[in-house]
């Protein structure tokens, strides 16, 4: 049954310059020039970013050659940090690097991709949500707070505000009636701007053709609360402003705090780390559960351990939404999904270069060609499972 009465909720999202976005973006695409040239190779960075400055640290195991100084730049150029006057230059900055080899037991522990049953890179935990708020089935917070950035992205891009610089936040409430999004109740964005335009016309740009361009129209009204950069100032930002780092945005990264989160970072990591591939296939398995309408919304929990293929456990939520118990969704899900790394790798095509524009765009909830596991393709399947197995129990 779903929650009753009336509560907000807020998820927050940031944009494509913040330094932390940034140096997400840097280790995926760090990770897709080394995948371009050796699908196999075994892939963990991180970056840190500060004025003036890139460091990249990780394991990298490999038969390819990737100028990684080359990489940083082009990506940071592509962000829009090309001038020492918004704080940070592409042309300019300093790029550290601290690359070892991948650990000789880990790579014993995983073994080798060709073999079905390869091995998971790390234990932990991931989870995959979905619910039917929004078309999207992400939490309609977050999916309208990431909304607003890349709308942000855009309109700086293509020169219709010129006053916008790379860095920025938003942040969406949305308040709730019986589980159901009832209306947009707060919006705040917080964007980096040129020194000389005035705080008014700041204002009305961003209302006016960043968000109000992105929300729904049956959820909107006259009551809206609106907080555009309310520090009044936000002229130093991205590197020069905070310091960045991978893997430091994995709520905005995956479903706003609306559902739970394993802890590990998605970028800069290879398919065979399980953080990445298999909270990507527990969110398609979520998504395709709530598609089907064997719930309004679907939480998974994969767990795994190092160097073993199978998941340890696989859990199923469902928040008293299930058309069928969670114990036989649970089932279903282990019958019709493939949880195993090689499993995952094949069915996803994971080992292609295709991250630098989940760290750019979103790693779910995205409709782009490459983001395979937003497929619905199991919708059918998991239905007709559903009706033979009531069938069944009767």
């Amino acid at each position: 049954m779903a929650r009753q009465g009336r509560w907000l909720f807020t998820s927050e999202a940031v944009c494509i310059g913040h330094p932390d976005k940034m140096s997400d973006q840097i280790s995926d695409a760090i990770l897709d020039a080394i995948l371009k040239e050796d699908r196999d190779a075994h892939v963990a960075v991180e970056t840190l970013v500060k004025t003036g400055m890139v460091l990249v640290a990780g394991e990298i195991t490999t038969s390819a050659y990737v100028e990684i100084p080359d990489v940083v730049r082009q990506t940071v150029k592509e962000i829009g940090y090309d001038s020492s006057e918004i704080g940070f230059d592409y042309h300019t900055c300093a790029v550290l690097t601290s690359i070892s080899q991948q650990s000789a037991d880990i790579a014993d522990a995983v073994g080798e991709e060709e073999k079905k049953d390869l091995g998971a890179g790390d234990q932990g935990i991931m989870f995959g949500y979905a619910t039917s708020e929004s078309e999207s089935y992400m939490p309609l917070p977050i999916d309208l707070a990431r909304k607003i950035c890349w709308r942000a992205a855009e309109v700086r891009q293509s020169g219709e505000l010129p006053w916008l610089r790379p860095d920025g936040k938003s942040q969406v409430t949305i308040e709730y009636e019986d589980g159901r999004p009832a209306r947009v109740h707060t919006v705040v964005c917080s964007l980096q701007h040129d020194p000389n335009v005035t705080h008014k016309q700041i204002e009305r740009d961003t209302k006016e053709k960043i968000i109000k361009p992105v929300l729904p129209p049956g959820l909107t009204d006259d009551r809206i609360i609106y907080h555009i950069n309310p520090s009044g100032r936000f002229v130093i930002g991205g590197p020069q402003g905070d310091c960045g780092m991978t893997g430091r945005k994995i709520i905005a990264d995956t479903y706003g705090g609306m559902g739970h989160h394993g802890g590990g970072s998605f970028s800069g990591k290879d398919p065979t780390k399980v953080d990445r591939s298999a909270s990507y296939a527990a969110r398609h398995a979520a998504k395709n559960v709530v598609a089907a309408g064997l719930a309004d919304r679907c939480e998974i929990q994969l767990s795994y351990a190092i160097g073993v293929s199978k998941p340890i456990s696989i859990w199923v939520e469902t928040y008293g939404t299930g058309k069928i118990s969670d114990e036989r969704l649970a089932k279903l899900v282990e019958e019709h999904f493939d949880f195993t790394p090689s499993g995952m790798i094949r069915y996803y095509n994971l080992r292609r270069p295709i991250y630098k524009s989940t760290a750019r765009y979103g790693h779910i909830g995205v409709d782009r060609p490459e983001v395979t596991w937003e497929k619905m393709e199991k919708v059918e399947v998991l239905r007709r499972a559903a009706s033979k197995s009531s069938k069944a129990r009767k």
